[in-house]
């Protein structure tokens, strides 16, 4: 098992530098045998949200887990259909109850949404749950600039966490998003690190490995680091599982970080 770097947030709490995503896994089985291997393999951040219907599956594996609560950082998310205050308080509190915990670790804006107004009410009911202590950090996620700038704007405390897609093909694109984040000191969580599969085949990022003597997706989880984001892989193979986290035993050079960065072009 590997004991995993951690990072402080602006908050003062620290959260691990790579962590467990969970989009897409089937609630039952699935996911509870997922995030039990990642668990058992070393991950401490373990990624969810109302959206993915599977909060009872990442909730029940993470309470039979022999890694004690206190030390997973468990993060979940409130979808834009209840925002307002008073539909996200409900729908934390209902988070809450199928995850089976009495606080979550993060708790995320999961988009911004088209409605001003509501998405600022939704934001004073996260301010207001993490005052309680019941949400520990409170963050974005697919936030633009405009999008922090208002939340900036209106809000006594910043966000300690933005999670937007982050990897090589869309790096430029991103890179606006990733510097403000750096200096408001919003730390930012890189999803679908692995590009959905696109890159891997990637000359590039082939040769990079093949170099190294890593998988592809191994430099790619390794490229998210570099940029000072938090990579969020997803797997239900265990031996992925495995893999992905095995990051920390290699550096990309400048010139690799360039030549990858440069995939976005």
């Amino acid at each position: 098992m590997l004991d995993i770097p951690t990072i402080k947030l602006n908050t003062e709490a620290r959260i691990p530098i790579i962590g467990f995503g969970t989009w897409n896994l089937a609630e039952g089985d699935e996911v509870v045998g997922a995030v039990s291997d990642a668990l058992t393999t070393g991950y401490r951040l373990i990624d969810t949200a109302k959206v993915y219907s599977n909060e009872h599956g990442v909730g029940e594996a993470v309470r039979k887990s022999s890694v004690p609560r206190e030390e997973i950082f468990v993060t979940t998310k409130l979808w834009p259909g209840d925002y307002g205050y008073e539909g996200a308080l409900k729908a934390f509190e209902d988070s809450l109850q199928r995850l089976g915990f009495e606080y979550v670790d993060l708790y995320l804006l999961h988009w911004p949404g088209k409605d001003s107004g509501k998405r600022q009410e939704a934001w004073q009911a996260l301010l207001q749950i993490h005052k309680e202590g019941r949400a520990k950090n409170i963050g974005v996620s697919n936030y633009s600039v405009e999008h922090l700038e208002e939340l900036l704007k209106s809000s006594e405390k910043p966000p300690a966490v933005n999670q937007i897609e982050f990897h090589p093909y869309i790096y430029e694109e991103q890179r606006p998003i990733l510097e403000f984040c750096k200096k408001y000191k919003v730390v930012v969580e890189a999803y679908s690190p692995l590009s959905g599969g696109h890159a891997l085949n990637s000359i590039t990022l082939t040769d990079i490995a093949e170099r190294m003597g890593k998988s592809p997706a191994q430099v790619l989880i390794r490229w998210a680091i570099q940029h000072g984001t938090i990579p969020i892989p997803k797997s239900a193979t265990p031996e992925r599982i495995k893999s992905n986290i095995k990051v920390f035993d290699f550096s990309l050079s400048p010139a690799d970080m360039n030549n990858l960065d440069e995939l976005s072009r």
